[in-house]
């Protein structure tokens, strides 16, 4: 494989390529919806069980896991509609994940990581649920993304103060800003595909999806800061793990599904 030309642009071409094969299975399973689609977040959630339980210093086993990714996937697999009862299903995960991470002498963030991951399968699949679910996880997809993509692409050309030094010296105040107008910019696009009803709340829920999509990019930093990685994993070229592909996913998806059950069921959060 020919090797990125170094400097500010290096890792984009891997990154562009991974992403190349990796949107369409997403995009494709979310058009199927059902098994097809829960069985993508089933792997997905494994894969950052997986992922997290390393960052942890958590000696693996099949039951260790089996602890992190059992009862989220229950969830999954039983399409449960409601948030309560997935929210109880968590913190029942997470309980359980407590004695089994005291005695694998793991850090002792790692019980956190079944709400703080669990929540963002779930929130994904609660959202696909319902009628307009193809048109609201589409969305929140390429209002991550553009966030993603923004906060990179002018962070890396315009570069300047730095947004949390401490945190993620990497990021800048100009990337956050450049991903939050593209969020926006997305929320406006996507309203107007969809039939515009509330432009104004469209706009600005999508730039609240989109700073909430940037903390979690942020917090992600935070922890691998904390245990004192580069990356979370090696799983995606250009990207690193799952996790650091999906961190502002991950936060960005229980917020979506709030919004949804605030808005109500059947309603296209972007319109």
């Amino acid at each position: 494989m020919t090797r990125p030309t170094p400097g500010r642009w290096g890792d984009l071409r891997l990154r562009v390529a991974s992403s190349a094969v990796l949107i369409p299975i997403a995009l494709g399973c979310i058009w199927a919806g059902g098994v097809w689609f829960a069985e993508l977040v089933a792997l997905v959630s494994i894969a950052l069980a997986y992922e997290w339980l390393t960052l942890c210093r958590w000696r693996l086993s099949a039951l260790s896991l089996a602890v992190f990714t059992a009862l989220p996937l229950a969830v999954v697999a039983m399409e449960a509609n409601a948030a309560l009862l997935a929210l109880v299903v968590l913190l029942l995960g997470f309980a359980a994940a407590l004695p089994f991470a005291r005695a694998a002498g793991a850090d002792p963030l790692a019980p956190f990581g079944v709400p703080y991951l669990g929540l963002g399968c779930v929130g994904l699949v609660w959202l696909r649920l319902a009628d307009p679910g193809e048109a609201n996880v589409v969305v929140l997809l390429l209002i991550v993304w553009a966030s993603d993509i923004g906060a990179y692409m002018v962070g890396r050309a315009v570069g300047g103060r730095k947004l949390a030094p401490a945190i993620s010296p990497g990021k800048t105040v100009s990337g956050a800003v450049g991903g939050l107008v593209a969020a926006m910019a997305v929320g406006l696009a996507a309203c107007l595909a969809l039939g515009p009803q509330a432009p104004l709340r469209a706009v600005l829920l999508a730039g609240l999806t989109g700073c909430v999509a940037q903390a979690g990019d942020l917090f992600e930093s935070g922890l691998k800061r904390h245990f004192g990685v580069k990356d979370s994993g090696r799983l995606i070229p250009g990207h690193g793990g799952v996790l650091d592909r999906l961190d502002a996913l991950v936060a960005a998806a229980p917020f979506a599904a709030l919004l949804a059950l605030i808005l109500g069921r059947g309603v296209v959060i972007w319109r």
